[in-house]
């Protein structure tokens, strides 16, 4: 396995797990242990974002092409209804 493709294997998991991380968040009652979860969950979207950079460095992800200002307006117009 190569490096690009254990690179992606990763942030995919990471995606996977932060999602989880926010839905145990919102069904725990228990704050101690919900600051403990939202701990873990900010220190893991540190680690996924210092790897994506790494990966964005070595050509391994491209980023979609950013929205114009008619699109973004469009989004907020229809969230705003």
């Amino acid at each position: 396995m190569d490096e690009k493709t254990m690179v992606d294997d990763v942030l995919n998991n990471m995606k996977a797990e932060l999602t989880t991380y926010q839905n145990i968040i919102t069904e725990t009652e228990n704050m101690q242990l919900r600051q403990t979860i939202q701990q873990v969950r900010n220190n893991d979207e540190s680690f996924q974002y210092e790897l994506f950079k790494i990966a964005q460095t070595k050509g391994y992800y491209k980023p979609a092409a950013q929205a114009t200002a008619q699109e973004i307006n469009q989004v907020k117009t229809e969230l705003e209804q």
